[in-house]
């Protein structure tokens, strides 16, 4: 269903392997992505390490999503942001499948929520707290390794990028 959705690469996730760092979320702190403090699904507002970790042991089953893609170069942002988008897309729409089929969905993907154009954090609620969507970053993950736990390649190569996501239900 992944790849018919236009992902590039999609594997069960065996949510055995997920662990939650103490350090990614100390990489959150620096700000280098200029989201930590701005939104409510990324830190601190998406909750402590000890919270995600009890969202997700939750859920039974899991899928890992990549959208694959070439750079020209090592300095191809504009191809980089290109991409993104492309997955973020594809992120959010299959979110919306997920949606559809199961009560209760975790989406967890690249980079912070971008649903709205401004989010309304922290002077009021989120408009659409069901739908919000975090980074695995922001609950703690090292991304390379809960793809190297579950077979799935992190790396393709020189001229390649993948942007990752993973969704958890029941």
């Amino acid at each position: 269903m992944a790849l018919e959705a236009g992902f590039s690469l999609a594997a069960p996730l065996d949510l055995a392997t997920i662990k939650l760092y103490p350090e990614v979320r100390e990489m959150c702190a620096s700000d280098k992505c200029r989201a930590y403090d701005r939104n409510w699904t990324c830190p601190p507002a998406c909750g402590t390490l000890e919270e995600c970790s009890e969202r997700i042991r939750k859920y039974n089953r899991g899928i890992i999503v990549q959208t694959l893609g070439e750079l020209e170069d090592d300095f191809d942002f504009e191809g980089m942001a290109e991409l993104a988008k492309k997955h973020n897309e594809k992120f959010y729409a299959f979110h919306d499948v997920l949606h559809g089929i199961f009560s209760d969905v975790l989406a967890l993907g690249a980079g912070g929520c971008s649903r709205c154009d401004s989010c309304t954090y922290p002077d009021m609620p989120c408009r659409f707290p069901h739908l919000a969507l975090s980074s695995m970053e922001a609950y703690g993950m090292i991304v390379n390794e809960v793809c190297t736990l579950n077979g799935v390649p992190y790396y393709h190569g020189p001229g390649k990028i993948a942007y990752i996501g993973c969704y958890l239900f029941d």
